[in-house]
Parts: C-alpha cells; structure tokens; sequence
C-alpha cells in the first residue's frame, strides 16, 4: 500500500507527520490540512523539520 501511494505521487521522503489518539481524530486533521493554502503546509513543515530531513526510520519504532 505505501509503495503504490509514493509510486502514485512521486513520494520520495517523509518530512512532516502528526499522531493521533484516533482514527478519526487523523482524519478530521487530514481533511483541516487539505483546504491550507501551500505555504502554510511548508511553513508547518519547518517548524516542525527545519531541515527537511527524511523522518521515515522514526516511524518504525
């Protein structure tokens, strides 16, 4: 599944992440994302990973 999403998308690093108690608490943020204009997303992606590092193996524990 994850393969096909970065395949679909041209995915290529994990640069920004949030966790949710919920299932539908995950979504209710997804969907509040998705109407962000383009540079607040980068701007919370800064704040949050000012390097843009790739957080992927932070993600396996």
């Amino acid at each position: 599944m994850v393969e096909e999403f970065s395949k679909r998308y041209g995915t290529k690093v994990l640069v920004f992440f949030e966790m949710h108690d919920t299932m539908e608490g995950a979504i209710r943020r997804e969907k509040q994302l998705k109407e962000w204009q383009r540079d607040w997303k980068i701007r919370l992606i800064e704040e949050f990973n000012p390097d843009w590092s790739d957080l992927y193996p932070l993600t396996m524990d």
